[in-house]
């Protein structure tokens, strides 16, 4: 194989995203041969488009069956992935689905047994680990450059969201179209980054408000606090709410801090380990020498494309991947924790009580203002994010 033939399914505001770049050539030994999706306008936008020489299907069983492409890109709402992955790994398919990886663990879960079971590549759309600053601090903690870890703070705010936002999709923000709020809307890239960086917590507990800024259904404000084998501890701030918001990260350490704000990476760094100075200073009052460092980055933050290169060239080449599928379940298993506790008003260990937290969605679900049975993948295709 020389080149990827890509079919996509859900061709909404980032499957035409996708599209739109794997047609301009933005992803090498690429081709998009076939989208797949139900409204029938976004189809005839494909056709205006891309002409004839993209097949365009409206049922998916039809355009998995067709056998038109090498690799499936799948850009659904979220309660689809885990579904539409595995019947796209099932045909053979490579498959690289968006982000979250689902709604809850229990079917994420399945959908990595079938992926862990298949020799075909599976990635998700975690585009935020081409970032950088990121890849250095995680890069500074996995060296232990930054020590054992004692304390990470994210603060990201900056996702304010006004009420036509909301209601430009029936779908939006409610239990039974999309199956969470900001948590999983707008932060699995960034809870994602922090089990990445700093590893999967034990305990969660969480505190949240529905509906607090606006008028729908699920979470638009919470404050997370959870804790860590060794230890450390971790505070996690979201909203969309708030105007102007802010996007800062600090990660303490035995040997220092560092500080992600404004995509500006700085540590301070101490010349000796804060334990260290701890038990042999005799001085009374002290601290440990530190230097502020404004460390360099290098690199380009190709975001979506990247994630799409690193898939097309593991597929061909063998390419490590940047954002393995199976890693999806990660930050998802913090959201579905922070949910868990908000609903029960108690902490929550992992591993996480699937059945328990699927119960309390369920109960959520059945009482939603959007009607749609969640149990089967009905390719309602034409979702943003």
């Amino acid at each position: 194989m020389e080149i990827v033939r890509i079919g996509i399914i859900g061709i909404g505001g980032m499957g035409s995203n996708h599209a739109n770049h794997i047609m301009a050539g933005k992803v090498p030994n690429a081709e998009l041969t076939a989208v797949c999706d139900t409204n029938s306008d976004r189809l005839e936008w494909a056709r205006q488009s891309f002409g004839d020489k993209v097949k365009r299907f409206d049922q998916v069983d039809a355009f998995f069956r067709s056998k038109a492409f090498d690799a499936v890109l799948i850009a659904t709402p979220h309660y689809d992935h885990p579904a539409l992955a595995i019947q796209a790994l099932n045909y053979g398919y490579h498959t690289l689905i968006e982000k979250p990886a689902g709604v809850y663990t229990k079917a994420v879960r399945e959908m990595n047994e079938v992926a862990s079971q298949s020799d075909k590549v599976f990635a998700i759309m975690y585009n935020q680990r081409t970032n950088p600053v990121y890849q250095k601090l995680k890069d500074l903690i996995d060296s232990g450059e930054l020590g054992e870890l004692k304390r990470s703070i994210w603060i990201i705010t900056n996702w304010y969201r006004p009420q036509s936002y909301y209601d430009a999709g029936g779908w939006r923000a409610t239990w039974s179209g999309e199956g969470g709020g900001v948590l999983l809307n707008q932060d699995p890239h960034q809870l994602d980054l922090w089990q990445w960086m700093c590893g999967m917590p034990k305990k969660v507990r969480a505190f949240m408000s529905f509906g607090k800024y606006h008028d729908i259904e699920v979470e638009d404000d919470v404050t997370a606090y959870v804790e860590y084998e060794n230890g450390a501890t971790g505070l996690f701030v979201t909203t969309t709410g708030e105007a102007p918001g802010t996007n800062r990260l600090e990660v303490s350490g035995d040997r220092g801090k560092v500080v992600i704000e404004d995509d500006k990476l700085t540590f301070w760094r101490l010349r000796v380990s804060e334990r260290e100075f701890n038990r042999e200073y005799k001085g009374g009052f002290g601290s440990p020498e530190c230097w502020k460092c404004e460390i360099p980055t290098s690199g380009d933050n190709s975001q979506h494309i990247g994630i799409m290169k690193n898939w097309v060239n593991a597929i061909l080449h063998g390419t490590k991947l940047i954002a393995p599928g199976i890693e999806g379940i990660n930050g998802l298993t913090i959201s579905n924790a922070m949910h868990l506790s908000a609903w029960t008003d108690s902490w929550v260990e992992l591993p996480l009580d699937e059945d328990l937290f699927y119960e309390k969605l369920k109960e959520r679900i059945d009482h939603s203002t959007f009607k749609k049975k969640v149990s089967e993948v009905t390719l309602d295709v034409s979702g943003t994010h």
